[in-house]
């Protein structure tokens, strides 16, 4: 790849979309990610009790499922970057590789 190529690459209207469209993602899904992380970790830190509260006349208790939603929360916004990647930036992509091929 040359500099001419480079440059048009770097000046494309759907590229810049794509660079700023991805960051947008990739940043508020980390910050949903980051929010419910360190809501879990700062329940635990300052109310321990609440999440060691039993549920019902066994051994589990409110932590366990919490936590266990926790992971399932970093599975569905996985997902969900996937989902919107697939959806909105490969069709940019696609389209800043075709019309700046040489």
């Amino acid at each position: 790849m040359d500099a001419r190529q480079l440059d048009a690459i770097q000046n494309h209207p759907d590229f810049i979309r794509l660079t700023s469209g991805r960051a947008r993602l990739g940043w508020s899904l980390t910050l949903v990610m980051l929010t419910i992380y360190f809501g879990f970790i700062l329940l635990l830190a300052f109310s321990p009790a609440t999440l060691g509260t039993p549920l019902g006349a066994g051994v589990m208790t409110v932590g366990i499922p919490v936590g266990v939603a926790v992971i399932f929360a970093a599975v569905l916004l996985t997902g969900i970057y996937v989902y919107r990647a697939n959806r909105d930036l490969d069709p940019l992509n696609e389209r800043v590789r075709k019309e700046c091929k040489a």
